[in-house]
């Protein structure tokens, strides 16, 4: 149970927040026409008759789009109607040529289903969670009104228009920004890892609703604005923020919260009023007589279940139960599709290279990736997606690190040169002289001068006080440039000081 509570100058005040999300579905082509749907073309260079409304234009469903949807809809475990319907929403705005967008209110494709966010106790989520999702409806999406490109005018883009789009409808079930941005994260990871939506925000292929309200503690649910467009999980989190507080200080000065659409200005950090909120009646929503009701047959939803991937809860529990990490590995593993594939082949090319089960190793290619290779990227301003190291490279190093090649110190060295230059890792070691020392002749010869430089501190330790024995370690390496085997080291040195 979430404990955040806006404290208002009277009492205590909950928040409770519902997000529609709208997804971009991932095909080449609209939801009723063929035309493409690249991100980033020239304007009104994307657009088909049926697109741009012209007279006698008749839709045709993408199959893609409403497998796609159906694929999602398993993710969440959710209902997965047989039959449904495509309604007309009616308006009027210059970047809706046809006056009304195709949707489904009535009878959607995809009925209730849920999503867990985890628990996270610095974020203020105590314990996991789960989220219900009320339905996920498929509609056509708007074009984009452009008003920067002329002092008087603003012109329309239709690339966007007859895009599929999957609206995702939580409950208002979240109590916190904090929730609703482990949701959004969540959410945004089913969909890359089924691979319905990219989840880029910043390119609008994903972007959310959010309908906040507030009310005393126990309290039916009070009057709750939507928030448009909302585009980063920042800023999904930061209108609940600025709402919360907007709602809650005109409440106790004896205003009323209005019903009404708002947007936020990333800006200031706050919203501003939009318009009044509309109801389903003021759509005029009917049957769209251009359309069939949607009918699917067992096996295109059998077939959709079978392509389904592992997704991320059920990869995060086989990775602690058969593979051994720890849960927060786990988590970071898994957060992203991303992620999770490096890491597979990681792991894959580790067990191959040093001759070992997968879950033999595993512990060391997660350590390995989210300390060493993590940090070594984000210094040199890359991501894994990006990343100048391969995961067969890695295994690589992983394997020089196995086998006493060199040593875990010296390895960093080598992730180093491999992201700045792109070489093999044994190239490196091999170029710059780097292989371990594990010749004991050679380490005894500096742990004598060591211990001869430093026969205080020798006395000291056959006194008792055996912390001193890291400072002869120390010293070796620091003698060896870091190249002495540490077990070999360690060896030597307890023989010597007894």
């Amino acid at each position: 149970m979430s404990n955040y509570r806006i404290q208002g100058a009277t009492g205590e005040w909950e928040v409770v927040i519902g997000l529609e999300v709208h997804a971009q579905v991932t095909s080449n082509a609209k939801l009723f026409s063929g035309a493409a749907t690249a991100f980033g073309a020239e304007p009104n260079s994307q657009v088909s008759l049926i697109d741009a409304a012209m007279p006698g234009m008749l839709p045709v469903p993408n199959r893609e789009c409403i497998r796609q949807a159906v694929r999602t809809g398993m993710a969440i475990d959710a209902q997965i109607n047989k039959w449904s319907r495509f309604d007309r929403k009616n308006y009027f705005y210059a970047d809706l040529p046809q006056g009304y967008q195709i949707s489904q209110l009535y009878h959607p494709l995809v009925g209730e289903g849920s999503l867990l966010i985890d628990a996270d106790e610095k974020a203020g989520i105590p314990e996991d969670k789960v989220i219900g999702v009320e339905r996920i409806h498929v509609e056509q999406d708007a074009g984009k009104l452009m008003h920067d490109q002329h002092p008087a005018k603003s012109y329309v883009d239709l690339n966007r228009s007859g895009v599929a789009l999957m609206e995702i409808v939580s409950r208002p079930d979240m109590r916190s920004p904090a929730e609703a941005g482990a949701y959004v994260r969540k959410l945004r990871a089913i969909l890359r890892y089924v691979g319905s939506c990219d989840g880029n925000m910043e390119e609008g292929s994903m972007r959310a609703d959010v309908n906040v309200s507030v009310r005393r503690p126990g309290d039916e649910f009070g009057t709750r604005t939507e928030t448009k467009n909302v585009n980063s999980v920042r800023f999904v989190m930061q209108t609940i923020e600025h709402e919360a507080v907007r709602q809650v200080e005109l409440l106790e000065a004896g205003g009323t919260v209005v019903q009404e659409t708002r947007l936020f200005d990333p800006g200031t950090g706050t919203t501003r009023s939009m318009r009044s909120k509309e109801d389903a009646h003021d759509y005029r929503y009917f049957p769209d007589p251009d359309l069939l009701p949607l009918e699917l047959d067992d096996s295109f939803i059998d077939e959709c279940r079978a392509s389904l991937p592992e997704l991320p809860d059920a990869k995060r529990k086989r990775y602690i139960g058969d593979l051994g990490l720890s849960a927060y590995n786990a988590a970071v593993l898994t957060a992203e599709v991303e992620t999770a594939r490096w890491f597979e082949t990681l792991l894959a090319e580790t067990a191959s290279a040093q001759g070992k089960p997968e879950a033999d190793v595993a512990k060391q290619a997660a350590n390995w990736l989210i300390s060493d290779l993590f940090g070594a990227l984000n210094k040199a301003g890359h991501d894994l997606e990006n990343s100048p190291v391969s995961a067969a490279a890695g295994a690589e190093l992983l394997a020089l690190v196995g086998k006493g090649t060199i040593s875990g110190s010296i390895s960093k060295q080598v992730l180093e040169t491999m992201i700045a230059t792109g070489d093999a890792p044994t190239l490196i070691v091999d170029r710059e002289g780097l292989k371990q020392e594990s010749d004991s002749g050679a380490i005894e010869a500096a742990v004598d001068t060591i211990l001869a430089n430093n026969a205080d501190k020798v006395e000291q330790y056959r006194g008792g006080k055996e912390a001193l024995f890291g400072f002869f370690v120390g010293q070796t390496m620091k003698a060896m440039q870091g190249k002495a085997n540490p077990q070999v080291v360690n060896e030597v040195l307890k023989a010597k000081l007894g």
